[in-house]
């Protein structure tokens, strides 16, 4: 009996020290998995990855896919291309998310039409809760209705002076400081990231944009300026403005400059919107000077004028200058159809002055928008426009008019 309790003894301990190395090591992983951050998932749209030190991460995309038409008289000789097409307008890929120390991150392509090209690539700095800095290739504060995404634009495309002008994204760097009424943006830019591999496509430019936000009664009111200067430095092809007749199916333009010389350009815009719960109002205009030493200097202008009413009820939203996302009260799937909108809008496009003849374009729209959920969206819209010396005569006249139609599906994430 003394000899079996020895050995109970000796198993006791054995067991005992195999408790203690368990112990010991459950002690160290959970140590270690206490250091390791830990990762919240939130869904926005698609996941977003994020840890209480500050990193983030979320995927994020849209695919847009259009079909339209532009009827014009028959004596356009190109009149085949205005007929009719379909396209992806845009399917862009891309992620964003947060570092420590208050940085920022962005990158995101666009797919469409079977090539890569870069939208968004740019660092972001909190220098404060009111300051950021931008380092990268982004929007230089154009105006309004081109810092709304066009994931909410009331009709297929902006106002034609946003293309005609060359509003796009380009590589640079900015500030922007932005209190409760009060944002003020100004930056220095370069070409876009597609052309900075050329050695003649090395222009500069200053950028710089004011916006009044304050509540007005039982709305929000805003009013803004822009102001812009370009140096085209060694570019030596020359420059040209142009705009599509309303919708993107097309290549042809209406309205066209052709090329001709300049060294530069100046312009400036005036922004003025009123939003209150359903309804919208918004007014752009902008003045673009081309600058030709030793010859005149034509001013063009482009600018538009919209309403917009929801039949639904739901909020018009706006945040940080520009419209942003209306999220339907009563989205399909929950026992709603959505919000729907209507919207009508008066757009103009003077490209003719100090003897460059580009033509004259003015458009009346309307539109309609079905938004079932937050992150899907169907518009039709319709266009009459009036062309006066147009670039594309219709057989000997170059003051006609066409008319226009398109829809798009589209979702993002």
């Amino acid at each position: 009996m003394r000899a079996q309790m020895a050995r109970m003894a000796e198993r006791i301990d054995s067991l005992e020290t195999q408790l203690a190395d368990a112990q010991a090591r459950a002690d160290a992983a959970g140590n270690a998995a206490a250091a390791e951050p830990e990762t919240r998932i939130k869904w926005d749209g698609a996941p977003k990855l994020a840890t209480k030190e500050g990193w983030s991460f979320k995927p994020r995309g849209r695919l847009q896919f259009d079909a339209a038409g532009v009827d014009t008289p028959d004596g356009i000789a190109a009149r085949k291309q205005l007929g009719f097409g379909t396209e992806i307008r845009r399917a862009y890929i891309g992620f964003d998310g947060t570092m420590p120390g208050g940085f920022g991150y962005r990158l995101e392509a666009d797919f469409a039409d079977n090539e890569v090209e870069v939208t968004d690539l740019y660092l972001t700095y909190a220098a404060s809760k009111q300051i950021t800095v931008t380092i990268g290739q982004h929007k230089p504060f154009w105006g309004m209705e081109d810092a709304t995404s066009d994931l909410f634009l009331s009709f297929q495309e902006r106002a034609a002076f946003n293309g005609a002008f060359g509003f796009e994204r380009r590589m640079g760097v900015s500030g922007a400081w932005q209190a409760k009424a009060l944002l003020v943006q100004a930056g220095v830019f370069t070409d876009d990231v597609a052309d900075l591999g050329s050695d003649r496509n090395n222009s500069y430019g200053f950028d710089g944009r004011i916006v009044f936000m304050p509540k007005l009664g039982k709305g929000q009111l805003h009013v803004g300026g822009s102001a812009h200067f370009r140096d085209f430095n060694d570019h030596t092809t020359g420059t040209r403005y142009r705009a599509r007749p309303f919708v993107h199916t097309t290549d042809l333009r209406l309205v066209d400059t052709g090329t001709f010389s300049a060294t530069g350009e100046r312009n400036y815009g005036v922004e003025l919107a009123y939003i209150r719960g359903r309804f919208h109002a918004s007014a752009e205009s902008h003045w673009l000077t081309a600058r030709r030493p030793g010859l005149a200097d034509p001013t063009f202008n482009g600018g538009y004028v919209e309403a917009g009413y929801l039949l639904t009820d739901d909020v018009t939203a706006y945040k940080n200058g520009g419209y942003d996302r209306i999220r339907p009260k009563k989205p399909v799937g929950a026992g709603g159809i959505g919000a729907v909108q209507v919207n009508v809008r008066y757009d103009w496009l003077d490209l003719s002055d100090a003897g460059v003849v580009g033509g004259r374009q003015r458009l009346a729209g309307v539109s309609v928008v079905w938004m079932p959920t937050d992150y899907v969206r169907f518009l039709a819209n319709y266009g009459h426009l009036w062309l006066r010396g147009a670039a594309v005569s219709a057989g000997a006249d170059r003051d006609y008019s066409a008319d226009a139609f398109g829809m798009r599906a589209q979702f993002d994430f």
